[in-house]
């Protein structure tokens, strides 16, 4: 079989050129943890990244084009961090990249979702327990059992998003992202769109460094698109509490802000409805959340959505699972950027952004491409440079 990898070159004829221009399966309760499976994923359809962005379909053509199959009775799992594979961001984007492979190649999925920090290792083991040749955990919290998991499982392959370590067994490949990257991205045009000149971003955990590089590069991006700008910010303990993230938006609209973003799962995403419903701007994080939290433009506020600051989740575990099936699986880090159209920004949609707001966003992302922006943040640590 012809050896086929996502490589970052491959990744970069991919990218973005001119981007201005899904129900989850049943689930069983079996709390303090939610599993599930499926065997295809015809279910679930991606949502639509806009004009000239990476199609996984176009990946899924390009591997089947190079000999990639799976063998019979592969399977392939995935371990949620808190929150379900239908929470509209992060860990959504991870299982609809799992299920589009599966789509792909036609092999087997399961999926526990995490509850409580104190369940990561015991659903590791018993998604374990299924026997799969490739698990997936989803996030920087997990990062220590899934490395412990890989070292006491050789035999299968672990894909880790957002998890960093200093030495990978050769199973455990990191898949991580310039948040910051996105952040500035979602800054730029916070800092362009707002008229009252005080903006907000609304995080998760701040213990967590794609949230910190997400929040900081935000405001990076901001002040060098209007120097007159005030960034109001927030981190928050749960990237589930939705009342938390409507009582930071109309906490940040009282004190006069007229754009805010989200950078914090469905905490977040609920301060970014919250300020669309008012009429303000709102900023998406990770999917496009136009078909995600506005359903397809079908909720209330769907004309106030700007964009989103895309990070493509689903790309980095469809490569690595289409490196698995190929037997080019490679440890270590796998980084998503601009340069690859692993971060990049959705489309404007049903919003009404200024045409020239929207050049000057893909004149930044190009600069971040190539080189001759810099975002002022750490993209390792998130904090300012």
């Amino acid at each position: 079989m012809k050896k086929w990898r996502v490589s970052l070159a491959l990744l970069a004829a991919f990218t973005l050129v001119a981007a201005a221009c899904g129900d989850d399966d049943e689930t069983t309760d079996t709390s303090p943890s939610t599993s599930g499976s499926d065997t295809s994923a015809s279910d679930t359809t991606a949502p639509d990244t806009g004009g000239g962005q990476t199609s996984l379909d176009d990946l899924c053509q390009q591997a089947k084009d190079a000999g990639v199959s799976a063998p019979e009775g592969y399977k392939v799992s995935l371990v949620t961090d808190i929150g379900k594979v239908d929470d509209r961001t992060f860990n959504q984007f991870a299982y609809e990249g799992m299920v589009a492979a599966s789509k792909c190649f036609g092999f087997e999925t399961s999926f526990i979702e995490t509850v409580s920090e104190a369940d990561y290792a015991k659903n590791i083991a018993d998604t374990l327990s299924g026997d799969p040749a490739i698990v997936i955990t989803v996030g920087f919290l997990l990062s220590t059992d899934t490395l412990a998991a890989a070292t006491d499982n050789g035999d299968v392959n672990f894909i880790g998003i957002d998890q960093f370590q200093t030495e990978y067994p050769a199973n455990y490949v990191g898949v991580l992202f310039r948040e910051d990257q996105g952040g500035y991205l979602a800054g730029v045009a916070a800092g362009l769109l707002t008229e009252t000149r005080v903006v907000g971003v609304v995080g998760g955990r701040e213990d967590v460094p794609p949230v910190v590089r997400f929040v900081n590069a935000f405001k990076s991006g901001a002040e060098s698109a209007n120097p007159a700008v005030r960034v109001l910010q927030v981190y928050n303990e749960s990237f589930t509490d939705t009342t938390k993230g409507v009582s930071d938006a109309q906490q940040f609209i009282g004190e006069g802000a007229d754009v805010i973003f989200g950078a914090g799962g469905k905490t977040g995403s609920a301060a970014v409805q919250e300020a669309a419903e008012q009429g303000k701007w709102g900023i998406g994080v990770d999917q496009d959340e136009y078909f995600t939290t506005f359903d397809g433009g079908n909720a209330p506020g769907a004309d106030r959505l700007a964009t989103s600051a895309l990070k493509r989740v689903d790309i980095g575990v469809f490569s690595n699972i289409v490196a698995a099936l190929d037997g080019s699986f490679a440890s270590g880090i796998f980084t998503l950027d601009a340069a690859n159209g692993g971060i990049t920004y959705a489309p404007a949609h049903d919003a009404a952004v200024p045409a020239d707001v929207l050049a000057k966003l893909e004149e930044t992302r190009a600069g971040l491409a190539d080189g001759s922006i810099d975002t002022g943040v750490d993209p390792v640590t998130g904090l300012p440079l």
